[in-house]
């Protein structure tokens, strides 16, 4: 038992080992017509029965040739061991065009093993240089093709200024690229002597980039090695032709010195030396059309392929508790810039600023993914209501035309709370019952001189005196007084702004020992959001606008109109900026306590202003 034991551990990982095979083929995705270039097939352990598939759209040229390696490494005491089996072919296009080689196959142990496809682009050779007109110029139609190199005539090394549609609706997406092409250069580096146009006009989002990959890419009969440097969303802002201007760049090239040959060791150990080179990105003219007419009343301004949806929390609960109604909006455009849908409570129902998800990302086929808004609100009293459905519109640019969608449309039944009578009021009975118990039967003798004493003692209130009087006037005063206090409070009770606006602060207070909970506990995304919602909430308290129509300009132009300090004014801008910036950025527990200082610093000043 114990030989067969031990022999089961020693073989355990070599059962471990062949569940992981990897067997892979690898070819450059673009080749040029008649070169030569190499197919590897890759295998992690020891293999045989290489079945290559037939080469039927490329010369096979040889292989194929193998080779192994293997290494051993040992890190902290343990023992790691890698092995590589390679099958190369060397093969050559024999014509233009796109193909994809079938996958292989090989044994490892007994088992047959499947490689993956490879496609490969393959590419036309280069042309002869086109002819060029008087002064060295290159004739009208080659002159249009070449417009996006840096310079007239260097054909070896310029960078294209590309944009995916040059007519475009307003606010609709524009892909951006630039793009840098070279062919018998070699290009070292580049330098951060970047300079971008401001784009005016538009609302730009950049694309992450990553590590800038080369690929080939056949252009005007030549072939270039290309890479994309820069790449950027542009969102037009405005009808008419809007021009981006050219941009700047600077490539570090190894140029090869020209030494006079004194030996024959001279062109054998050749020199090199690095050369900074200014390349300029045209400009671009994108022609925008302003929005078709007939917009509908609840034109969100989405423009591109949107579609929403609705759920809501419950439909049946009792009075006073909350009910959550959220709608998601999904698709591809200038999925920010959408207005939040209104959503039509039913009177008496109390509202709360809705919050706001945004999940998007940037790709090369625009800003796309999801808007997530949640609404709050809370019945005060009984009843049957209906949320009317929800509408929204935007303009689709692939229809070019506007779009309305629905969601919702929900019936609530609100039972009454816990204590509430038919009426809506609380009722509760205090009144302590005691038992009545007989403690006598016997008459027992009245004192009438005691009576009669009692009565004497008693005032009287007789009709007409002034005492009969007051028992009038005081209840009628008060009645008045009572009558005046609660129609005030009345009053005030409906205007929602006015007791927003007194309760500012104490709302801002408890967002703030929120926001102080989550620092204390390292807690940073409920830290940020607690501090924006504090700051904004209060903003919108105090200046009575709703949140969704707040901004950082209105607020300052607002409190510039109430002759608010310039120095205050600007602390606000700088707070919702570092807030609103902090929450996706890396920060410490001193920036987070930084900012709480700030936040409750701004709002107490703002408490003593005149708002």
């Amino acid at each position: 038992m114990k030989k067969i034991l031990a022999t089961m551990i020693a073989l355990l990982p070599m059962i471990m080992w062949a569940e992981d095979v990897s067997f892979r083929a690898e070819a450059p995705s673009q080749v040029v017509v008649g070169r030569p270039f190499q197919l590897r097939y890759t295998v992690n352990q020891k293999a045989r029965d290489l079945r290559a598939p037939e080469f039927a759209d490329f010369d096979f040229l040889a292989g194929p040739y193998q080779s192994t390696s293997s290494s051993t490494s040992f890190i902290n005491g343990k023992r790691t061991s890698t092995y590589t089996q390679t099958f190369t072919y060397t093969l050559a296009g024999n014509k233009t065009g796109t193909f994809t080689i079938p996958p292989a196959t090989i044994r490892v142990d007994g088992s047959d093993y499947t490689s993956n496809g490879v496609k490969i682009e393959v590419l036309p050779e280069d042309e002869k240089p086109l002819p060029t007109g008087p002064q060295g110029q290159q004739s009208a139609a080659n002159q249009q093709q070449q417009a996006s190199s840096s310079s007239a005539g260097n054909e070896n090394i310029f960078i294209r200024t590309i944009v995916n549609k040059t007519n475009v609706h307003e606010q609709e997406a524009v892909l951006l690229s630039y793009k840098l092409y070279f062919a018998g250069v070699d290009v070292a580096q580049f330098t951060n002597n970047t300079k971008l146009p401001e784009f005016e006009g538009f609302v730009k989002q950049d694309i992450e980039q990553g590590e800038i990959q080369t690929e080939l890419e056949h252009y005007n009969g030549r072939n270039y090695q290309t890479a994309v440097l820069y790449q950027a969303l542009l969102y037009p802002q405005r009808s008419g032709d809007i021009k981006i201007d050219p941009a700047q760049f600077e490539a570090v090239l190894r140029v090869q010195v020209r030494q006079q040959v004194r030996s024959i060791f001279d062109d054998f150990f050749a020199s090199y030396t690095n050369v900074t080179r200014a390349l300029t990105a045209p400009g671009v003219t994108i022609h925008t059309e302003a929005l078709p007419k007939g917009k509908p009343q609840n034109f969100s301004g989405g423009v591109g392929q949107m579609s929403i949806s609705g759920e809501i929390s419950a439909t049946e609960m009792k009075a006073n508790e909350a009910v959550t109604v959220k709608l998601t909006i999904q698709g591809t455009g200038n999925m920010k810039m959408v207005k939040q849908p209104v959503v039509d409570w039913p009177e008496g129902f109390e509202t709360y600023d809705p919050k706001v998800t945004n999940k998007l990302k940037q790709t090369t086929q625009g800003m796309s993914g999801t808007k997530e808004i949640e609404y709050l609100a809370i019945p005060r009293s009984a009843g049957t209501y209906t949320i009317p459905t929800v509408t929204f519109s935007y303009f689709d640019t692939k229809e070019n035309q506007y779009k309305t969608k629905t969601a919702g449309g929900w019936t609530l039944k609100i039972a009454r709370a816990d204590g509430e009578s038919e009426q809506g009021t609380v009722v509760q009975n205090y009144v302590n019952k005691e038992d009545i118990k007989q403690i006598g039967t016997d008459i027992r003798y009245i004192s009438t001189d005691t009576l009669e004493t009692e009565r004497k003692s008693e005032p009287r209130v007789v009709f007409g005196s002034w005492l009969f009087r007051l028992c009038y006037i005081i209840p009628l005063i008060a009645a008045i007084v009572l009558f005046v206090i609660f129609r005030r409070r009345i009053a005030e009770n409906a205007d929602k702004a006015r007791i927003r606006y007194k309760k500012a602060n104490k709302v801002a207070q408890k967002r703030l020992r929120e926001a102080k909970q989550a620092m204390d506990k390292a807690d940073k995304t409920t830290f940020y959001e607690a501090i924006e919602r504090a700051a904004w909430t209060y903003l919108s308290d105090r200046l009575s606008i709703p949140t969704a129509n707040l901004n950082k300009d209105n607020i300052e132009s607002i409190l510039r109109d109430k002759k608010v300090e310039e120095s205050l004014t600007h602390e606000v801008r700088e707070v919702l900026s570092v807030a609103e910036q902090a929450r996706y950025a890396p920060t410490t527990n001193s920036d987070m306590e930084q900012l709480y200082s700030r936040t409750s610093t701004l709002i107490n000043e703002l408490e003593n202003q005149k708002l």
